[in-house]
Protein backbone atom coordinates (compact mmCIF):
# COMPACT_ATOMS: atom_id res chain seq x y z
CA UNK A 1 0.00 0.00 0.00
CA UNK A 2 1.27 3.46 -0.90
CA UNK A 3 0.96 6.06 1.84
CA UNK A 4 0.31 9.75 1.61
CA UNK A 5 2.87 12.44 2.44
CA UNK A 6 1.61 12.70 6.03
CA UNK A 7 1.41 9.01 6.81
CA UNK A 8 4.71 8.56 8.60
CA UNK A 9 6.14 10.23 11.69
CA UNK A 10 8.88 12.65 10.77
CA UNK A 11 12.19 10.92 11.06
CA UNK A 12 14.91 12.99 9.61
CA UNK A 13 17.58 15.44 10.26
CA UNK A 14 20.82 15.21 8.58
CA UNK A 15 23.93 13.21 8.10
CA UNK A 16 26.95 13.81 6.00
CA UNK A 17 30.08 12.28 4.47
CA UNK A 18 33.63 12.84 3.37
CA UNK A 19 35.19 12.81 -0.11
CA UNK A 20 36.48 16.08 -1.51
CA UNK A 21 33.54 16.64 -3.82
CA UNK A 22 31.28 19.57 -4.57
CA UNK A 23 31.87 23.24 -5.23
CA UNK A 24 34.93 25.10 -4.03
CA UNK A 25 34.88 28.32 -2.06
CA UNK A 26 36.38 31.60 -3.15
CA UNK A 27 39.95 31.10 -2.03
CA UNK A 28 41.18 33.68 0.46
CA UNK A 29 44.69 34.42 1.56
CA UNK A 30 45.02 34.20 5.30
CA UNK A 31 44.86 37.69 6.84
CA UNK A 32 46.75 38.56 9.97
CA UNK A 33 43.74 40.32 11.47
CA UNK A 34 39.94 40.23 11.29
CA UNK A 35 37.06 41.53 13.31
CA UNK A 36 35.67 38.01 13.69
CA UNK A 37 37.12 34.67 12.66
CA UNK A 38 34.78 31.75 11.93
CA UNK A 39 35.96 28.18 12.41
CA UNK A 40 34.30 25.81 9.94
CA UNK A 41 32.65 26.39 6.55
CA UNK A 42 29.50 24.34 6.99
CA UNK A 43 26.01 25.81 6.95
CA UNK A 44 26.48 27.46 10.37
CA UNK A 45 29.83 28.98 9.41
CA UNK A 46 28.58 30.30 6.09
CA UNK A 47 25.48 31.81 7.74
CA UNK A 48 27.62 33.49 10.39
CA UNK A 49 30.11 34.89 7.88
CA UNK A 50 27.36 36.29 5.64
CA UNK A 51 25.80 37.98 8.66
CA UNK A 52 29.12 39.54 9.64
CA UNK A 53 29.72 40.73 6.07
CA UNK A 54 26.27 42.34 6.05
CA UNK A 55 27.34 44.34 9.13
CA UNK A 56 30.39 45.60 7.16
CA UNK A 57 32.87 43.88 9.44
CA UNK A 58 35.96 41.97 8.37
CA UNK A 59 35.56 38.20 8.60
CA UNK A 60 37.62 35.18 7.60
CA UNK A 61 36.43 31.58 7.64
CA UNK A 62 39.03 28.87 8.18
CA UNK A 63 38.05 25.40 7.00
CA UNK A 64 40.07 22.27 7.74
CA UNK A 65 38.88 20.31 4.69
CA UNK A 66 39.33 21.09 1.03
CA UNK A 67 35.72 22.11 0.33
CA UNK A 68 32.93 24.04 1.94
CA UNK A 69 29.65 22.58 3.15
CA UNK A 70 30.67 20.56 6.20
CA UNK A 71 28.10 17.79 6.49
CA UNK A 72 26.34 19.17 3.39
CA UNK A 73 28.26 17.67 0.48
CA UNK A 74 26.98 17.03 -3.03
CA UNK A 75 28.74 14.46 -5.23
CA UNK A 76 28.23 15.48 -8.86
CA UNK A 77 30.63 12.98 -10.48
CA UNK A 78 29.97 9.43 -9.27
CA UNK A 79 26.44 9.10 -10.67
CA UNK A 80 24.54 10.86 -13.43
CA UNK A 81 22.59 12.98 -10.93
CA UNK A 82 23.64 15.03 -7.89
CA UNK A 83 24.06 12.73 -4.89
CA UNK A 84 23.88 14.42 -1.49
CA UNK A 85 26.35 12.41 0.54
CA UNK A 86 25.32 14.26 3.67
CA UNK A 87 22.24 16.31 4.51
CA UNK A 88 19.60 16.21 1.79
CA UNK A 89 16.57 18.14 3.09
CA UNK A 90 15.51 21.61 4.11
CA UNK A 91 12.42 22.26 6.24
CA UNK A 92 10.15 25.12 7.36
CA UNK A 93 9.45 26.51 3.88
CA UNK A 94 7.54 29.54 5.17
CA UNK A 95 10.40 30.93 7.24
CA UNK A 96 13.64 29.24 6.16
CA UNK A 97 15.92 31.96 4.70
CA UNK A 98 18.01 29.39 2.81
CA UNK A 99 15.05 28.57 0.57
CA UNK A 100 14.55 32.17 -0.51
CA UNK A 101 18.28 32.71 -0.95
CA UNK A 102 18.58 29.55 -3.02
CA UNK A 103 15.68 30.41 -5.30
CA UNK A 104 17.03 33.92 -5.79
CA UNK A 105 20.32 32.32 -6.85
CA UNK A 106 18.53 30.23 -9.49
CA UNK A 107 18.31 26.91 -7.66
CA UNK A 108 15.38 24.55 -8.22
CA UNK A 109 13.98 24.15 -4.69
CA UNK A 110 10.61 22.48 -4.11
CA UNK A 111 8.76 19.99 -1.94
CA UNK A 112 10.24 16.51 -2.20
CA UNK A 113 7.86 14.31 -4.26
CA UNK A 114 8.10 11.26 -2.03
CA UNK A 115 5.72 8.34 -1.95
CA UNK A 116 6.22 5.72 0.77
CA UNK A 117 5.65 2.02 1.18
CA UNK A 118 6.18 -0.67 3.80
CA UNK A 119 7.49 -4.09 2.79
CA UNK A 120 6.60 -7.25 4.66
CA UNK A 121 8.92 -9.83 3.23
CA UNK A 122 8.61 -9.55 -0.56
CA UNK A 123 5.25 -7.82 -0.66
CA UNK A 124 3.88 -4.42 0.21
CA UNK A 125 1.92 -4.04 3.43
CA UNK A 126 -1.83 -4.27 3.12
CA UNK A 127 -4.08 -1.42 4.22
CA UNK A 128 -4.88 -2.98 7.57
CA UNK A 129 -1.20 -3.72 8.28
CA UNK A 130 -0.28 -0.15 7.45
CA UNK A 131 -2.91 1.10 9.86
CA UNK A 132 -1.49 -1.15 12.58
CA UNK A 133 1.95 0.33 12.03
CA UNK A 134 0.71 3.91 12.08
CA UNK A 135 -1.24 3.20 15.27
CA UNK A 136 1.93 1.74 16.83
CA UNK A 137 3.84 4.90 15.89
CA UNK A 138 1.18 7.10 17.44
CA UNK A 139 1.22 5.13 20.71
CA UNK A 140 5.01 5.13 20.86
CA UNK A 141 5.29 8.82 20.07
CA UNK A 142 2.68 9.81 22.64
CA UNK A 143 4.36 7.68 25.29
CA UNK A 144 7.70 9.41 24.66
CA UNK A 145 6.00 12.79 24.79
CA UNK A 146 4.30 11.91 28.08
CA UNK A 147 7.60 10.73 29.53
CA UNK A 148 9.23 14.04 28.57
CA UNK A 149 6.95 15.81 31.06
CA UNK A 150 8.20 13.79 34.01
CA UNK A 151 10.44 15.06 36.78
CA UNK A 152 13.49 13.29 35.40
CA UNK A 153 14.59 12.92 31.80
CA UNK A 154 14.57 9.31 30.65
CA UNK A 155 15.52 7.44 27.50
CA UNK A 156 12.93 7.18 24.76
CA UNK A 157 13.26 3.39 24.87
CA UNK A 158 12.20 3.23 28.51
CA UNK A 159 8.97 5.04 27.63
CA UNK A 160 7.88 2.76 24.79
CA UNK A 161 4.60 0.84 25.18
CA UNK A 162 4.96 -2.91 25.56
CA UNK A 163 2.24 -3.74 23.02
CA UNK A 164 3.84 -2.69 19.74
CA UNK A 165 3.84 -6.30 18.59
CA UNK A 166 5.29 -7.08 15.18
CA UNK A 167 5.96 -3.39 14.60
CA UNK A 168 8.26 -2.83 17.59
CA UNK A 169 11.51 -3.04 15.64
CA UNK A 170 10.24 -0.86 12.81
CA UNK A 171 8.88 1.77 15.20
CA UNK A 172 12.18 1.87 17.07
CA UNK A 173 14.06 2.35 13.79
CA UNK A 174 11.76 5.12 12.53
CA UNK A 175 11.62 7.01 15.84
CA UNK A 176 15.22 6.39 16.83
CA UNK A 177 17.97 5.58 14.33
CA UNK A 178 16.29 7.15 11.31
CA UNK A 179 15.34 10.30 13.22
CA UNK A 180 18.46 10.97 15.28
CA UNK A 181 21.14 8.49 14.22
CA UNK A 182 20.88 6.79 17.62
CA UNK A 183 18.92 3.90 19.12
CA UNK A 184 16.07 5.04 21.36
CA UNK A 185 17.88 3.87 24.49
CA UNK A 186 20.49 6.56 23.81
CA UNK A 187 18.07 9.42 23.12
CA UNK A 188 16.62 11.87 25.64
CA UNK A 189 12.82 11.85 25.72
CA UNK A 190 12.83 15.61 26.35
CA UNK A 191 15.15 16.29 23.42
CA UNK A 192 13.00 14.29 21.04
CA UNK A 193 9.74 15.78 22.31
CA UNK A 194 11.07 19.32 21.83
CA UNK A 195 12.27 18.68 18.29
CA UNK A 196 10.33 20.79 15.83
CA UNK A 197 8.19 18.89 13.33
CA UNK A 198 10.07 18.10 10.13
CA UNK A 199 7.29 16.75 7.96
CA UNK A 200 7.75 19.27 5.14
CA UNK A 201 10.83 18.02 3.30
CA UNK A 202 12.20 20.49 0.75
CA UNK A 203 14.67 19.28 -1.86
CA UNK A 204 17.21 21.14 -3.98
CA UNK A 205 17.54 19.51 -7.41
CA UNK A 206 21.17 20.62 -7.78
CA UNK A 207 22.02 19.20 -4.34
CA UNK A 208 21.97 20.72 -0.88
CA UNK A 209 25.75 20.74 -0.70
CA UNK A 210 25.87 22.66 -3.97
CA UNK A 211 23.44 25.21 -2.52
CA UNK A 212 25.50 25.76 0.64
CA UNK A 213 28.65 26.13 -1.45
CA UNK A 214 26.93 28.73 -3.64
CA UNK A 215 25.75 30.70 -0.60
CA UNK A 216 29.35 30.78 0.57
CA UNK A 217 30.66 31.89 -2.80
CA UNK A 218 31.29 35.51 -1.76
CA UNK A 219 32.62 34.69 1.69
CA UNK A 220 36.42 34.79 2.23
CA UNK A 221 37.32 31.21 3.13
CA UNK A 222 40.74 29.67 3.67
CA UNK A 223 40.40 25.99 2.68
CA UNK A 224 42.62 23.18 3.97
CA UNK A 225 43.42 25.45 6.91
CA UNK A 226 42.65 23.74 10.22
CA UNK A 227 42.47 25.77 13.40
CA UNK A 228 45.05 24.00 15.54
CA UNK A 229 44.99 26.23 18.61
CA UNK A 230 42.81 29.08 19.82
CA UNK A 231 44.21 31.51 22.42
CA UNK A 232 41.43 33.57 23.96
CA UNK A 233 40.35 35.84 26.75
CA UNK A 234 37.46 38.26 27.24
CA UNK A 235 38.81 40.87 24.82
CA UNK A 236 40.35 39.13 21.84
CA UNK A 237 41.40 35.84 20.28
CA UNK A 238 44.27 34.44 18.23
CA UNK A 239 43.74 31.43 15.96
CA UNK A 240 46.81 29.39 15.09
CA UNK A 241 46.76 27.59 11.72
CA UNK A 242 49.48 25.89 9.64
CA UNK A 243 49.39 28.97 7.41
CA UNK A 244 49.86 31.48 10.20
CA UNK A 245 48.05 33.26 13.03
CA UNK A 246 44.89 35.37 12.86
CA UNK A 247 44.17 37.97 15.52
CA UNK A 248 40.51 38.86 15.98
CA UNK A 249 38.12 40.43 18.44
CA UNK A 250 35.87 37.35 18.55
CA UNK A 251 35.63 33.83 17.16
CA UNK A 252 32.63 31.73 16.15
CA UNK A 253 33.31 28.00 16.40
CA UNK A 254 31.02 25.77 14.33
CA UNK A 255 32.76 22.40 14.55
CA UNK A 256 30.66 19.37 15.48
CA UNK A 257 30.04 18.43 19.10
CA UNK A 258 32.18 15.30 18.60
CA UNK A 259 35.13 17.28 17.27
CA UNK A 260 34.80 19.72 20.15
CA UNK A 261 34.54 16.99 22.80
CA UNK A 262 37.46 15.06 21.29
CA UNK A 263 39.78 18.02 21.89
CA UNK A 264 40.86 18.16 18.25
CA UNK A 265 41.19 21.92 18.58
CA UNK A 266 43.38 23.08 21.45
CA UNK A 267 42.31 26.07 23.52
CA UNK A 268 44.42 28.27 25.78
CA UNK A 269 43.08 28.52 28.37
CA UNK A 270 41.08 25.32 28.07
CA UNK A 271 37.38 25.57 27.34
CA UNK A 272 35.37 25.43 30.57
CA UNK A 273 34.35 21.95 31.68
CA UNK A 274 30.73 23.08 31.47
CA UNK A 275 30.96 23.47 27.68
CA UNK A 276 33.00 20.31 27.15
CA UNK A 277 30.56 18.24 29.20
CA UNK A 278 27.67 19.73 27.23
CA UNK A 279 29.30 18.78 23.93
CA UNK A 280 29.84 15.21 25.18
CA UNK A 281 26.13 14.92 26.09
CA UNK A 282 25.21 15.98 22.56
CA UNK A 283 27.33 13.40 20.77
CA UNK A 284 26.69 12.70 17.10
CA UNK A 285 24.66 9.71 16.02
CA UNK A 286 25.57 7.48 13.10
CA UNK A 287 23.82 7.85 9.73
CA UNK A 288 25.19 6.83 6.35
CA UNK A 289 24.05 6.43 2.76
CA UNK A 290 24.81 3.41 0.57
CA UNK A 291 24.23 4.48 -3.02
CA UNK A 292 23.57 1.96 -5.80
CA UNK A 293 23.13 2.51 -9.53
CA UNK A 294 20.34 0.16 -10.65
CA UNK A 295 19.58 0.71 -14.36
CA UNK A 296 16.24 -0.42 -15.71
CA UNK A 297 14.34 -0.10 -12.42
CA UNK A 298 14.65 -3.79 -11.43
CA UNK A 299 12.92 -3.05 -8.10
CA UNK A 300 9.78 -1.92 -9.91
CA UNK A 301 9.42 1.23 -7.83
CA UNK A 302 8.17 4.69 -8.67
CA UNK A 303 10.35 7.79 -8.82
CA UNK A 304 11.50 8.96 -5.39
CA UNK A 305 9.79 6.06 -3.59
CA UNK A 306 10.71 5.58 0.06
CA UNK A 307 10.66 2.00 1.40
CA UNK A 308 10.94 0.66 4.94
CA UNK A 309 10.36 -2.90 6.10
CA UNK A 310 8.58 -4.62 8.91
CA UNK A 311 11.54 -5.69 11.02
CA UNK A 312 11.98 -7.60 14.25
CA UNK A 313 15.04 -5.52 15.15
CA UNK A 314 16.80 -2.27 14.35
CA UNK A 315 19.10 -4.17 11.95
CA UNK A 316 17.22 -2.63 9.08
CA UNK A 317 17.40 0.27 6.65
CA UNK A 318 15.46 2.74 4.54
CA UNK A 319 15.47 2.85 0.75
CA UNK A 320 15.16 6.03 -1.31
CA UNK A 321 14.61 4.78 -4.89
CA UNK A 322 15.03 6.24 -8.39
CA UNK A 323 16.16 9.64 -7.14
CA UNK A 324 15.38 12.55 -9.43
CA UNK A 325 14.11 10.34 -12.28
CA UNK A 326 17.42 8.47 -12.33
CA UNK A 327 18.61 4.94 -11.63
CA UNK A 328 20.21 6.03 -8.36
CA UNK A 329 18.92 4.25 -5.25
CA UNK A 330 20.19 5.09 -1.76
CA UNK A 331 19.94 2.82 1.28
CA UNK A 332 20.25 4.59 4.65
CA UNK A 333 21.70 2.78 7.67
CA UNK A 334 21.82 4.35 11.11
CA UNK A 335 22.05 3.90 14.86
CA UNK A 336 24.23 1.27 16.50
CA UNK A 337 23.76 -1.14 13.60
CA UNK A 338 24.74 1.52 11.09
CA UNK A 339 27.75 2.49 13.17
CA UNK A 340 29.00 -1.11 13.36
CA UNK A 341 28.42 -1.63 9.64
CA UNK A 342 30.18 1.60 8.67
CA UNK A 343 33.19 0.60 10.77
CA UNK A 344 33.59 -2.49 8.56
CA UNK A 345 34.13 -0.38 5.45
CA UNK A 346 32.45 0.29 2.13
CA UNK A 347 32.64 -3.29 0.88
CA UNK A 348 30.70 -4.56 3.89
CA UNK A 349 28.16 -1.76 3.46
CA UNK A 350 27.61 -2.62 -0.20
CA UNK A 351 27.26 -6.30 0.72
CA UNK A 352 24.59 -5.51 3.30
CA UNK A 353 22.71 -3.35 0.78
CA UNK A 354 22.64 -6.21 -1.71
CA UNK A 355 21.58 -8.69 0.97
CA UNK A 356 18.81 -6.39 2.26
CA UNK A 357 17.41 -5.68 -1.21
CA UNK A 358 17.53 -9.40 -2.05
CA UNK A 359 15.46 -10.16 1.04
CA UNK A 360 12.81 -7.64 0.00
CA UNK A 361 12.82 -7.89 -3.81
CA UNK A 362 14.61 -11.10 -4.80
CA UNK A 363 18.09 -11.90 -6.07
CA UNK A 364 17.32 -10.97 -9.66
CA UNK A 365 16.51 -7.42 -8.57
CA UNK A 366 20.07 -6.72 -7.48
CA UNK A 367 21.90 -8.65 -10.19
CA UNK A 368 22.25 -5.53 -12.29
CA UNK A 369 23.90 -3.22 -9.74
CA UNK A 370 26.26 -1.14 -11.86
CA UNK A 371 28.06 1.08 -9.36
CA UNK A 372 28.13 1.61 -5.58
CA UNK A 373 29.37 4.31 -3.23
CA UNK A 374 28.98 4.57 0.54
CA UNK A 375 29.47 7.36 3.05
CA UNK A 376 31.26 6.86 6.35
CA UNK A 377 30.67 9.97 8.42
CA UNK A 378 31.95 8.49 11.67
CA UNK A 379 35.38 8.18 10.06
CA UNK A 380 35.34 11.70 8.60
CA UNK A 381 37.99 13.47 10.72
CA UNK A 382 36.36 16.91 10.61
CA UNK A 383 32.86 15.59 11.45
CA UNK A 384 33.19 12.32 13.43
CA UNK A 385 29.50 11.51 12.98
CA UNK A 386 26.18 12.61 11.56
CA UNK A 387 24.01 14.86 13.76
CA UNK A 388 23.72 15.56 17.45
CA UNK A 389 21.23 13.93 19.78
CA UNK A 390 21.07 14.46 23.52
CA UNK A 391 21.60 11.50 25.81
CA UNK A 392 19.01 11.08 28.60
CA UNK A 393 19.48 14.07 30.89
CA UNK A 394 21.48 15.96 28.29
CA UNK A 395 18.87 18.21 26.67
CA UNK A 396 19.86 21.35 28.69
CA UNK A 397 23.31 21.04 27.11
CA UNK A 398 22.04 22.66 23.92
CA UNK A 399 21.41 25.93 25.70
CA UNK A 400 24.73 25.68 27.52
CA UNK A 401 26.56 25.58 24.19
CA UNK A 402 24.99 28.91 23.20
CA UNK A 403 26.51 30.69 26.21
CA UNK A 404 29.42 32.98 25.25
CA UNK A 405 32.81 32.01 26.66
CA UNK A 406 34.87 35.19 26.77
CA UNK A 407 35.02 36.24 23.13
CA UNK A 408 34.16 32.74 21.87
CA UNK A 409 30.73 31.81 20.48
CA UNK A 410 29.63 28.28 19.58
CA UNK A 411 27.28 27.49 16.70
CA UNK A 412 26.07 24.49 14.71
CA UNK A 413 23.02 22.25 14.74
CA UNK A 414 23.91 20.92 18.19
CA UNK A 415 23.28 24.36 19.68
CA UNK A 416 19.69 24.59 18.41
CA UNK A 417 17.07 23.42 20.92
CA UNK A 418 14.34 22.51 18.44
CA UNK A 419 15.99 22.26 14.99
CA UNK A 420 18.96 20.12 16.04
CA UNK A 421 20.02 17.65 13.41
CA UNK A 422 18.96 19.90 10.52
CA UNK A 423 20.61 22.28 8.11
CA UNK A 424 17.93 24.79 9.08
CA UNK A 425 19.06 24.67 12.69
CA UNK A 426 22.72 24.98 11.73
CA UNK A 427 22.05 28.04 9.56
CA UNK A 428 19.93 29.77 12.19
CA UNK A 429 22.51 29.03 14.89
CA UNK A 430 25.21 30.64 12.76
CA UNK A 431 23.18 33.81 12.37
CA UNK A 432 22.46 33.91 16.11
CA UNK A 433 26.13 33.47 16.97
CA UNK A 434 27.09 36.20 14.51
CA UNK A 435 24.64 38.60 16.13
CA UNK A 436 26.07 37.80 19.57
CA UNK A 437 29.65 38.25 18.34
CA UNK A 438 28.80 41.52 16.61
CA UNK A 439 27.24 42.77 19.83
CA UNK A 440 30.35 41.74 21.72
CA UNK A 441 32.58 43.89 19.52
CA UNK A 442 30.11 46.78 19.52
CA UNK A 443 28.99 46.40 15.91
CA UNK A 444 25.36 45.54 16.66
CA UNK A 445 23.22 47.44 19.14
CA UNK A 446 20.27 45.07 19.27
CA UNK A 447 20.31 41.32 19.79
CA UNK A 448 17.29 40.92 17.52
CA UNK A 449 18.32 39.28 14.20
CA UNK A 450 18.09 41.72 11.32
CA UNK A 451 17.19 39.27 8.57
CA UNK A 452 15.97 35.99 10.00
CA UNK A 453 12.17 35.70 10.31
CA UNK A 454 10.93 34.27 13.57
CA UNK A 455 10.18 30.55 13.57
CA UNK A 456 6.55 29.65 13.87
CA UNK A 457 5.65 28.31 17.32
CA UNK A 458 6.16 24.56 17.44
CA UNK A 459 3.17 22.31 17.90
CA UNK A 460 3.60 20.60 21.25
CA UNK A 461 2.46 17.29 19.89
CA UNK A 462 1.71 15.67 16.59
CA UNK A 463 -1.87 14.36 16.70
CA UNK A 464 -1.13 11.81 14.01
CA UNK A 465 2.10 10.46 12.56
CA UNK A 466 3.47 12.38 9.64
CA UNK A 467 5.81 11.34 6.89
CA UNK A 468 9.24 9.85 7.42
CA UNK A 469 11.75 11.79 5.37
CA UNK A 470 15.02 9.91 4.88
CA UNK A 471 17.64 11.62 6.99
CA UNK A 472 21.25 12.44 6.31
CA UNK A 473 24.23 14.21 8.00
CA UNK A 474 24.19 17.87 8.88
CA UNK A 475 25.90 21.22 9.30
Amino acid sequence: MTMTRRDFLSASAALAVTPALGARARAASLPREADIVVIGAGAAGIAAARRIQAANRKVIVVEASGQIGGRCLTDTTTFEVPFDRGARWLHNPDVNPMIKLGRNAGFDISAAPLSQKIRIGRRNARAGETEEFLAALVRANRAIDDASRGRADVSCASALPKDLGDWAGTAEFVLGADFSGKDLKDVSAIDKARAQDRNAAIACRQGLGTLVAKLGGDVPIALSTPANRIVWDRRDVTVDTPSGKIAARAAIITVSSNVLAAGNIKFAPDLPKRQLDAAAKLSLGSYDHIALQLPGNPLGLALDDVIIEQSTSTRTALLFANIGSSSLCVIDVAGSFGRDLSAQGEAAMAAFASEWLTKLFGREAVAGIKKTSATRWNAAPFALGAMSSAVPGGQPSRKILTEPVGCLFLAGEATHETLWGTVDGAWESGERAADAALQKIGALKSSAPAETPARAPKQRRRAAPSRTTPASPID
